[in-house]
């Protein structure tokens, strides 16, 4: 999953600095320096850096303020450039190796990367299908790194991993022993979300400029998609959307996915891989923003009577999609 932390995006090709309007939601912290590209791992640090309101640059290998970056320890090292690199794996692989470092960061000594690490493999546990019980080791780890190093709240809100441990819980389905109430108001904050989009209605234009509503698609089951041509898991299970399109379709399934992408960029990925389903278009992150979508990819279908039925936090397979679809009675 590609992550946002308020309106700066941690974009996997691009380099940018902050807009003015990005670098005044932080003016608690200082300047926020966009220096691309950005890996999980150094994003979820970063986001741990800003809640505790101390970070100042942030770049790949340095997103602490230099006097607050803690050394790496060698196991801590280990498993951070393991974890780097899980993204290379094949997937049966990658699934066993993500349970085997959630249980090895558990094991690892109570001290500050502890928990960005655990932070960092559940920011990746979710893109795709690696099994119940490796999300269930995933959970548990960062659990236990939230009892050992509570980040405190960011204004008003819980602190990511708390979100992040919350998303697991209701999303994923997983157990987590959390008695923390930045842990409970995350869950709020989800259950707040999800009946924000369950009364969400926007009108954007496609492609080629038609204008779509969704409530207008009332009748029809309906997954709206969240994505960017920068994002690699969102590009990876486009065609799996595009396969499940053609498939259903004549059954009344709608795709309409959304980018808030330069629409030069968004056609030349479409017309070059050929899909079909329609693709709008967000230039002022209005729908994104209506949405609450803070990483994508992010998906949501709608049963015919316009009802939120299933949502996927993260990039899913053709199997995921079809048990979404199922919930909305597409078979």
């Amino acid at each position: 999953m590609y992550i946002r932390i308020g309106m700066i995006e941690y974009e996997s090709r691009t380099a940018r600095l902050a807009t003015p309007s990005e670098k005044s939601k932080y003016e608690s912290v200082g300047e926020c320096f966009m220096i691309q590209p950005i890996n999980l791992i150094d994003a979820a640090i970063l986001r741990l850096t800003l809640s505790l309101s101390i970070i100042l640059l942030v770049m790949p290998g340095s997103v602490r303020a230099k006097s607050q970056e803690p050394a790496w320890t060698k196991q801590e090292a280990a498993v951070r450039d393991q974890i780097r690199r899980l993204r290379s794996l094949p997937d049966d692989v990658r699934a066993r190796t993500t349970k085997q470092l959630a249980i090895d960061i558990r094991r690892l000594p109570a001290k500050p990367h502890k928990l960005d690490l655990a932070f960092a493999i559940a920011n990746l546990s979710t893109e795709g299908d690696f099994g119940r019980d490796t999300l269930q080791e995933v959970a548990t780890t960062l659990a236990d790194a939230l009892r050992e190093d509570q980040p405190p709240m960011m204004g008003t809100e819980p602190a990511p991993p708390y979100v992040e441990l919350a998303e697991l819980v209701r999303y994923e389905h997983v157990k987590a022993n959390a008695d923390n109430p930045q842990f409970t108001a995350a869950l709020a904050k989800l259950d707040a979300d999800d009946q924000s989009r369950q009364r969400a209605d926007f009108t954007l234009t496609d492609l080629q400029g038609k204008a779509w509503t969704l409530q207008a698609l009332r009748g029809k089951v309906v997954l709206v998609n969240f994505w960017a041509t920068w994002c690699d898991p969102c590009r990876r299970e486009m065609p799996d959307l595009e396969t499940l399109y053609r498939r259903f379709k004549n059954q009344g399934l709608v795709v309409v996915a959304i980018s808030d992408d330069d629409a030069g960029k968004v056609k030349q990925l479409i017309v070059e891989k050929k899909f079909t389903y329609p693709v709008l278009l967000d230039p002022g992150r209005k729908v994104t923003d209506l949405f609450r979508i803070e990483g994508i990819p992010k998906s949501f279908v709608y049963d015919r009577d316009g009802k939120l039925v299933a949502q996927a936090i993260d990039m899913r397979t053709r199997g995921q999609f079809l048990k979404m679809l199922a919930q909305a009675g597409l078979h």
